[in-house]
């Protein structure tokens, strides 16, 4: 083998891992746009031809994290700590899994009736996302380390907001819901969608660590 073959072993591919985080976490954003799309949407055939979107780009995300897991392999020298790359594409897949996930049930479950929690849960999502999308932008140079680091104190607090959301709401549904099969199909859209900001925090908590470590 030539030496620059040998020496290429060696070189981190920088752009490959950053294009493929942004590409993640830019499907994910879209994901989580059409998701607040689809719970205002009261044409079940038109939700449904949102929930297809949804589904499509959860795909394109699953492509996206194995190409990553295979760089992963491939690569001797990452310009990140190995299991922070790891954990990172793990979170922001899961995001994309749980967004899915809830949108599925909408038309599994037959939810005609989306409560305003739901709505405010979708957004909380959409908001996270937009956040982790900036911090994962500028991991490629870190040089806006403020930047990311208010993005991640802004997913932080979405989450909390969220889980307030996520707790008023059972404890609405449970009060007030007489229907036991109606409480089960929106406690678990419920739970999926919390599931999907705790995915959030989640990815923030592994940009921070490693803003700490390579900043």
């Amino acid at each position: 083998m030539a030496l620059g073959s040998i020496m290429n072993l060696f070189v981190p591919k920088n752009k490959v891992f950053f294009t493929l985080f942004e590409n993640l976490t830019e499907t994910t954003l879209k994901m989580s746009d059409i998701f607040v799309n689809c719970i205002n949407e009261k044409d079940l055939s038109k939700r449904s031809d949102l929930i297809k979107q949804i589904e499509d780009l959860e795909h394109v995300n699953d492509e996206f994290t194995h190409q990553i897991f295979l760089e992963l392999g491939r690569n001797f020298i990452t310009p990140l700590d190995r299991e922070d790359i790891h954990e990172l594409a793990a979170s922001i897949d899961d995001i994309s899994d749980y967004i899915n996930g809830a949108a599925r049930l909408l038309n599994t479950y037959n939810i005609t009736d989306v409560p305003n929690s739901a709505y405010d849960l979708a957004q909380c999502i959409h908001r996270g996302v937009k956040e982790l999308q900036v911090a994962v932008s500028d991991l490629r140079n870190l040089k806006n380390v403020r930047q990311i680091a208010d993005s991640c104190i802004k997913i932080n607090s979405i989450e909390n907001e969220a889980d307030y959301i996520f707790e008023k709401a059972m404890s609405d549904l449970f009060e007030n819901e007489k229907d036991v099969v109606t409480i089960l199909k929106l406690k678990d859209l419920y739970n999926n969608m919390e599931l999907s900001t705790d995915k959030c925090e989640d990815a923030a908590n592994v940009i921070e660590s490693i803003i700490v470590k390579y900043a």
